[in-house]
């Protein structure tokens, strides 16, 4: 257990992905029904789930394992969304993560976002480096590439060259290459091999939200494809940091502007044969991420998934969780769960595809909290040094300036400002205000590139 520095327990963090793999799609389904009609194809991830403004209703439609697309005539939010041409057919084979719906005209909007996105969101099972398991993704383009994290895709930095097998929501499976990882974000892309004309996710602006929104999770924890969990948005603007799950070659050095405390760290894979052993590297530094915080339940397996809005839009990719305390993998959702903003993973995303690697912004300054400090008067990320010729240096920041907002964000120690400079890619141009001798000024900065 870490703690903050004023001693005070600070609540643990795992990843999510160490659930047992699921077993095949064959094993779940039932068999067909003689002279059964084909399933109806799946919904597109296009249809629009519409807005309610209704007090939250129960979940009425359930996500079953080896369940039917059932009754979609009829009115209502998920009428609207699954109508199809095609009528389900009793005794058809069906997918592992297909919808039950059995009352569509008393369905809630949540099953209307969980029918619309369900398609584009699928179960990596990853092995490599005397580690396996499984976590989630989404699908961003028809022809095959799935964002996840990076400590899915790398089985928490244990392996460069991991074999990953992807199940898509219809019951398909494919082969999978690793594109490229970033450590700093936890992303990673993967491109499934012979995948054409896939349901893609839609993005939605993440920056646009506000606390209380609703939120809905769609992942596989403890292996459990297709399970559903919804919430709010807990909290915006929320920095965590974490240990480093850099693969072998990617190993990340501590940089002048990173915390060196890592309270929420990431659920360890179960290695055969080796209870209790760490496979991983041992790194050197320690990421800061910037996270949307929900209440939707989130467990081992939904590391990767689809954190969505009420008209079933990306807002998040699933990270880690809050524990209360215990033996690390063995703890499970307290309602206290973190998501990579969209379009911080839009961007990384982006550059992994286009280059294998993802660029992150460098402040050159090393900071602390301000408010372990015995003379700052400010809540804020306090410069205890600036690398010379560095971007803080060159922007007239020095020593002593304590910094409280940066590009509009509220700046409240050390590991926010680091979250917030990684989110830019190098180069990128920032405002931040600093507080110097009591006197609030705003200052632009060009960063640098971690390296």
């Amino acid at each position: 257990m870490t703690t903050t520095p004023e001693n005070h327990e600070a609540p643990e963090t795992t990843p999510l992905d160490s659930a047992p793999a699921p077993e095949p799609a064959a094993a779940q389904a039932e068999p067909a029904a003689p002279h059964a009609e084909p399933a109806p194809p799946a919904p597109s991830p296009q249809a629009a789930a519409p807005r309610a403004k209704s007090s939250m209703a129960p979940l009425l439609g359930m996500l079953t394992v080896g369940a039917l697309i059932g009754g979609v005539a009829g009115g209502g939010v998920v009428a609207a969304v699954l109508a199809s041409d095609a009528a389900p057919v009793v005794g058809t084979p069906a997918a592992p993560t297909s919808i039950t719906v059995n009352d569509p005209d008393d369905a809630t909007l949540v099953t209307g976002v969980v029918a619309k996105a369900m398609p584009a969101v699928v179960t990596l099972t990853v092995a490599g480096g005397g580690s396996s398991g499984n976590g989630s993704g989404v699908i961003l383009s028809d022809d095959g590439y799935v964002l996840t994290n990076n400590h899915v895709a790398t089985l928490e930095g244990a392996t460069s060259s991991p074999s990953i097998r992807v199940t898509l929501a219809d019951g398909r499976i494919f082969d999978a290459e690793l594109v490229g990882s970033d450590p700093i974000a936890d992303l990673a892309v993967v491109k499934l091999e012979g995948a054409e004309g896939l349901p893609t996710i839609e993005f939605a602006d993440s920056d646009a939200l506000n606390v209380g929104d609703r939120t809905v999770v769609i992942g596989a924890p403890l292996g459990l494809a297709g399970s559903v969990s919804n919430g709010i948005v807990s909290a915006l603007n929320r920095s965590i940091t974490v240990r480093s799950s850099a693969v072998p070659d990617q190993q990340v050095e501590q940089q002048p502007d990173d915390s060196t405390d890592a309270p929420f760290d990431f659920w360890d894979f179960d290695v055969p044969g080796a209870e209790g052993t760490d496979p991983r590297p041992i790194s050197s530094g320690t990421v800061s991420l910037p996270v949307i915080q929900t209440d939707a339940a989130i467990n081992p397996g939904n590391s990767g998934g689809a954190l969505l809005d009420d008209e079933g839009r990306l807002i998040g990719i699933v990270v880690a969780i809050a524990t209360a305390g215990g033996s690390g993998g063995q703890s499970g959702s307290i309602g206290v769960g973190f998501s990579i903003p969209s379009n911080f993973a839009q961007r990384v995303a982006t550059e992994l595809i286009e280059n294998g690697t993802a660029s992150h912004g460098l402040l050159g300054a090393t900071v602390t909290d301000s408010i372990n400090d015995a003379e700052s008067t400010v809540v804020g990320a306090l410069i205890d040094s600036v690398v010379p010729g560095g971007a803080a240096e060159q922007a007239g920041l020095r020593s002593g300036d304590v910094i409280t907002v940066f590009n509009g964000v509220p700046i409240a120690g050390s590991v926010d400002l680091t979250a917030q400079v990684r989110v830019l890619p190098a180069g990128a141009s920032a405002t931040l205000t600093y507080v110097r001798g009591g006197s609030a000024q705003d200052v632009t900065v060009s960063l640098g590139e971690l390296q």
